[in-house]
């Protein structure tokens, strides 16, 4: 299945994106794709309804904003230089563990809305990642068994402050939670329609020039190993989001760097799991 979510920033209901194109909405006992409806095994009643129900279903309007793919989630935990790519443009060392660091919630975003660079920002960047929703409780999860605590998959862009990121004190946290930097969609695709995490083609582009163009098959520590690995260090819940990493290309690692102004555009794509593009803006206090 492919969720969505649509309506206005802030009052977004859930929906779906069926095999033939059309948009719908979910039944009424699906009030958000939140930490309930994941904990809940929301997906499998849901599953059962697409089954047998979808004649009945009432179609989207076309024009209807699309939202982020699942409701604000508790965490978003990220994961820095896990691309060999991206560690050698930064001059990094290849990592022997995950690089982890949290994004704020805040920060939650649709996808085709417009990125505010926020005041006093000066190097906005951008870096297109696969990212995954937990789908139930996870804690001292073993790297076996790590895919069944996954619910499904999405495109989620990093942007990042550089500058807040590297020169305020070394808290990567500061650079990347302003408001509208983590756009998440535009669907949520379920495990069984993305059985080849490993091989998804990551793909983004500055105002029509490619920038980033790798694959998941680059990442240092692959989707089961990060599971497991952050669940030793927290819970985490239904809904949750881990976002892998990106490949090489970003606007820091540009000679000279090149970073984000008003009225550039952003366009990102993920193979199966869709596209996404933003208009950049100057944000206001």
């Amino acid at each position: 299945m492919k969720l969505i979510r649509f309506g206005p920033a802030g009052a977004e209901r859930p929906g779906l994106l069926l095999a033939d194109g059309r948009q719908v909405a979910a039944p009424a006992f699906v009030t958000d794709y939140h930490e309930a409806f994941f904990a809940g095994h929301g997906l499998d009643r849901l599953r059962e309804w697409v089954e047998g129900n979808l004649h009945g279903a009432v179609e989207v309007p076309a024009g209807t904003r699309i939202g982020p793919a699942v409701a604000r989630p508790s965490k978003i935990v990220c994961v820095g230089l896990n691309y060999r790519s991206h560690a050698e443009e930064t001059g990094a060392a290849i990592p022997t563990e995950p690089v982890l660091f949290m994004k704020a919630s805040s920060a939650w975003h649709g996808p085709y809305d417009d990125v505010e660079i926020p005041p006093g920002a000066e190097k906005v960047d951008w870096e297109v990642e696969l990212a995954l929703v937990i789908g139930k409780k996870a804690r001292q999860v073993p790297e076996s068994n790590a895919l069944d605590f996954v619910a499904g998959y999405s495109i989620m862009l990093d942007y990042s402050e550089r500058a807040w990121q590297k020169e305020r004190g070394g808290q990567w946290v500061k650079g990347k939670s302003a408001d509208t930097f983590a756009p998440f969609g535009p669907w949520l695709v379920t495990t069984d329609e993305l059985p080849d995490h490993g091989s998804v083609p990551l793909n983004l582009k500055v105002n029509g020039q490619t920038m980033q163009d790798g694959s998941t098959s680059d990442l240092i520590f692959p989707v089961p190993y990060l599971v497991s690995y952050i669940s030793r260090f927290m819970t985490l819940l239904p809904g949750d989001v881990i976002s892998t990493g990106t490949p090489s290309g970003v606007g820091a690692g540009q000679v000279p760097p090149l970073f984000l102004k008003q009225g550039d555009v952003v366009e990102a794509s993920a193979g199966s799991l869709g596209n996404q593009q933003q208009r950049v803006v100057v944000g206001h206090m």
